[in-house]
């Protein structure tokens, strides 16, 4: 085992990420500082936390009486009552599993504690439960990073610990979650899985009962906070063991015959632990398992490994492309390294679990609770890098470019209007990789890849519509004549259709007058502008773009949607508006499209 100097390198790397982390939590973007949908306790963590202002505070587990004033004033999420459910008996239940609340808890406490005393509503949600929940997450995370650092240094050497630490930190996704959206599950997982691996070394050195207890009390946790990391129990199960021959096998098979005592009081603390959410849902809904997830489960028949690892819209190494390494470094792991069955099972099972999620676009966040596994083949990669230079040579650009695109996800992903959680398109990415701000235009990209941005040539009139002679509840006066309204009430408008003529050129452009008085910014509710080429009936190419990105309020502008002419024929062109539920109203006038070439 390597030894580890009292000054480290890694010590300082440590200190160095730290730094960082607080810097990322407490000054570039402090939750608790934001308010409704951005504030710490909002989208899923006002979901895993509930259980804590329900049973503390409001004494309503069952029936949240309390829900729809929380949900008005604080409005953690743009949704109705997404937490939880209704049951057949009325009741409600906690969409997620426990296992946070437990974690929350002492930070909870501390702001509940001192809410009234600095004169701040104690509800559960003002000001210093967020900060609570903030502060937890990160206190969690530097708590997870230092000891996972300790768990490397038990296999590799303090520069290659260095390393790994850095990439980590400065290059991956874990900086994010475990600095500004750590209120999320998964860095407290990471810190969890931490203290299991750590445990099991432990127990397999002396198969003692207290380590035992502990890793009976961490399996419990982790399945209680996502029920599907019950696999956890893989990585002591499998300890030790490096082939999956008959002689292995056997020999893991005597020690838990003779040790079977220890992995029964693990088995005891584990149920412990998860029997708290069998025993919430048989109070609230008089059954012992509910099934809360309402249409979301896993098809193990038919993973979503491409969208989830590589989509645009929320691709795992898309976005945090430094894993990779860990996929590079299973080769060099399978040669040199130790424990090679629990670490490669679990992390090849996990991510199978992960990318069968039917919503594969919740991002690579569902891997970070396994990067303690991981880490154990990027550092495989790393120990051989630094000793053959060629190989070094060949990572270390890599991994600086990884670094600077981190840091530049990290910044636009909450500062800025670049990055869209829902509307990530392969043009769009391109079009901002690497920069800072672009122009407002190209928010186009984000539904429609066609985009002319040169100049017209040959531009030549097909279709003009001012609706001034157009009749229907979907028109209405305006100055100088009339114009389509879309509101709450006319959602749909009807098809403009014309011939088209069959000339030569490259490009559609449909241009129209747009006027709004409040922006719609709920992206799946924007008003949608869309163009259809059709030959006898059938659609051959659709284009659509959400005018609102835009449109600001109390602005009146020209918008265009371009297309590309493609090879295949077509007879006619339809031009349609849909509002997309929402209730904000719409004027549209003035609609022209042209023909053009390059």
């Amino acid at each position: 085992m390597p030894g580890i100097a009292p000054n480290s390198l890694s010590r300082y790397v440590y200190l160095c990420c730290a730094v960082l982390m607080c810097y990322a939590s407490f000054f570039f973007y402090p939750r608790w500082q934001q308010g409704t949908t951005e504030a710490a306790i909002s989208w899923d963590v006002s979901g895993y936390y509930w259980y804590l202002p329900s049973a503390f505070i409001y004494h309503d587990l069952k029936h949240q009486g309390f829900k729809d004033e929380i949900l008005t004033k604080y409005r953690p999420t743009n949704t109705e009552f997404m937490q939880g459910m209704k049951l057949e008996n009325g009741n409600y239940t906690m969409k997620y599993a426990g296992g946070m609340a437990v974690m929350y808890l002492p930070f909870f406490t501390a702001a509940h504690l001192v809410a009234g005393a600095l004169g701040y509503p104690r509800d559960g949600f003002s000001a210093p439960y967020q900060l609570a929940i903030q502060f937890g997450g990160l206190l969690i995370s530097l708590i997870g990073l230092w000891f996972c650092r300790k768990l490397l240094l038990q296999f590799y050497n303090d520069k290659v610990v260095s390393i790994v630490l850095v990439l980590l930190v400065f290059g991956s996704n874990y900086l994010n979650y475990s600095s500004i959206d750590c209120g999320m599950s998964h860095t407290w997982l990471f810190t969890v899985y931490v203290f299991l691996l750590l445990n099991t070394i432990y127990f397999y050195q002396s198969f003692s009962l207290k380590y035992a207890v502990r890793i009976g009390l961490l399996v419990g946790l982790a399945t209680l906070t996502r029920p599907t990391d019950l696999i956890s129990c893989l990585i002591p199960l499998l300890w030790g063991m490096n082939s999956l021959t008959p002689a292995a096998i056997k020999n893991q098979f005597t020690q838990f015959i003779k040790n079977y005592k220890a992995f029964l009081v693990a088995c005891i603390c584990a149920a412990m632990v998860i029997s708290l959410q069998l025993f919430y849902w048989k109070y609230v809904s008089g059954h012992w398992l509910v099934y809360s997830y309402q249409g979301q489960k896993l098809y193990f028949r038919s993973p979503n490994f491409e969208n989830y690892t590589f989509s645009y819209r929320s691709g795992w190494l898309t976005y945090s492309p430094m894993m990779a390494l860990a996929f590079i470094g299973i080769i060099p792991f399978l040669i040199r390294g130790k424990n090679k069955v629990a670490i490669l099972t679990f992390f090849l099972l996990n991510y199978y679990i992960v990318c069968a999620w039917n919503i594969w676009w919740y991002g690579g966040r569902a891997m970070i609770q396994s990067y303690p596994v991981l880490l154990f083949c990027i550092a495989a990669l790393v120990d051989v890098a630094l000793q053959r230079k060629f190989i070094l040579w060949l990572l270390a650009p890599v991994a600086l470019l990884f670094i600077y695109y981190n840091t530049w996800i990290t910044y636009i992903y909450h500062k800025g209007d670049l990055f869209d959680n829902d509307c990530m398109s392969e043009a769009y990415f391109w079009r901002i990789a690497g920069r800072w701000s672009a122009p407002g235009n190209i928010a186009v990209l984000k539904e429609n890849p066609d985009l002319y941005e040169g100049q017209p040539k040959n531009e030549a009139v097909l279709y003009t519509n001012n609706f001034d002679k157009e009749q229907g509840p979907f028109y209405t006066p305006n100055p100088g004549g009339m114009a389509l309204l879309l509101n709450k009430e006319n959602q749909n408008s009807p098809f403009y259709k014309f011939a088209y003529p069959g000339k030569h050129a490259q490009w559609l452009r449909a241009t129209a007058s747009f006027t709004c008085r409040d922006k719609e910014y709920e992206g799946w509710k924007m008003a949608q502008f869309i163009v259809r080429l059709v030959n006898k009936d059938s659609i051959v190419k659709e284009r659509m773009i959400r005018v609102y990105r835009l449109l600001e309020p109390n602005q009146t502008r020209n918008i265009s949607i371009d297309v590309k002419v493609p090879q295949t024929t077509f007879d006619s062109v339809h031009i349609l508006f849909w509002n997309g539920d929402s209730n904000k109203p719409l004027w549209i006038d003035n609609l022209e499209v042209k023909a053009f070439s390059e």
